[in-house]
């Protein structure tokens, strides 16, 4: 099976500009490479899957740390990690019938290139010591600054919440790869299971017009730097105050995609625990304590986005095979999500 899977895997790397395109539509085509946020079909660039060369068919979401081949690519979008079935639909969409070895010959001919190797640990330890020296760099209060002023024009009140997370910091002069320049920023600390600094989110700041503070003008005004698949940002502890690893039996969680509908639903619900999963993707990632008995899913409305749809149900089906109760909660029809609610007031 395992000669089957790297076969399968070389064969895809073959087709690959059509395979990213179709696994990944809203993605985008950059040089030699395919663009998109994340595993579940995000606006981005985070995850980049290589078209042409020796490394087509290699992946890598930067964000996350994930990597593989082509074969891995169909795994992780369609069926969860889970590589049996990802052969099957290889093999229906190569058009290759089960055992047709002329035609998997063939297959071999046309793809020949191998797999890269996936990130070092050495590589994403450095990138975790950077992130953790970055938010540390950074101003701990974040009273009035400019990232307290876009939260504000965001609708979210933070004194309403009587303290601040202690996960989210400020920095006044933040580099920004893509300008080449620096801006302030947003900084919130992601964390592992075991509650140590994993990675660091970064928003970059604008002031706009009438004084107001928004996103910066750039194509990505958010990134992560280092790999935060099952880790989190804690945002809100909820009523008891205490952090999620001594979280009391049977309490309950509410995960949320961003920092803004994370942020959100804490204001209007602070009797809740809150966590901000970073991306839809690792929603059923977060690694939880065995005494949350309860996960409520802060799902965005997206539309007809199919990859999107499958990631929400892959964390509903991750949090209930934990033996989890699962809850899904949306907004009303006409808003994207949770910070939409709070901006207009609504119940």
């Amino acid at each position: 099976m395992k000669g089957d899977a790297a076969d399968l895997a070389r064969a895809l790397a073959g087709r690959v500009p059509a395979l990213a395109a179709e696994l990944l539509p809203a993605g985008r085509r950059e040089g030699h490479e395919w663009r998109v946020g994340s595993l579940a079909g995000e606006q981005g660039r985070s995850l980049a899957v290589h078209l042409s060369g020796a490394r087509a068919g290699v992946w890598s979401d930067f964000s996350s740390g994930e990597a593989g081949d082509a074969l891995d690519l169909v795994a992780a979008v369609l069926f969860s990690g889970d590589t049996k079935p990802a052969m099957e639909w290889a093999r229906r969409w190569l058009g290759l019938a089960p055992g047709a070895p002329a035609t998997m010959r063939q297959a071999r001919q046309e793809a020949r290139q191998p797999a890269g190797p996936p990130p070092i640990d050495a590589e994403a330890e450095e990138r975790r010591g950077a992130a953790r020296r970055l938010f540390l760099a950074a101003r701990a209060e974040l009273r009035g600054t400019p990232a307290a002023h876009y939260l504000a024009g965001r609708g979210i009140d933070l004194a309403e919440l009587g303290r601040q997370p202690g996960s989210l910091r400020f920095h006044p002069a933040l580099h920004n790869a893509e300008s080449g320049r620096a801006w302030p920023a947003l900084v919130a600390a992601i964390s592992d299971a075991a509650g140590e600094h994993a990675a660091t989110h970064r928003t970059w700041l604008a002031e706009g017009e009438g004084g107001r503070w928004i996103k910066a003008p750039l194509r990505d005004a958010k990134m992560t730097l280092g790999s935060y698949a099952g880790g989190c940002i804690r945002l809100w502890r909820g009523a008891s105050g205490k952090p999620l690893g001594q979280a009391a039996p049977g309490e309950a969680v509410a995960i949320a995609e961003g920092i803004e509908t994370a942020l959100s639903v804490a204001v209007a619900v602070p009797e809740r625990r809150v966590l901000c999963a970073v991306s839809l993707a690792n929603m059923g990632r977060v690694i939880l304590p065995a005494t949350i008995r309860e996960v409520i899913l802060c799902a965005d409305n997206d539309g007809d986005n199919p990859a999107a749809a499958r990631a929400l149900q892959r964390a509903v089906e991750h949090f209930a095979a934990e033996g989890r109760a699962v809850r899904i909660a949306r907004p009303p029809a006409g808003m994207k999500d949770f910070n939409d609610v709070l901006q207009a007031g609504a119940a």
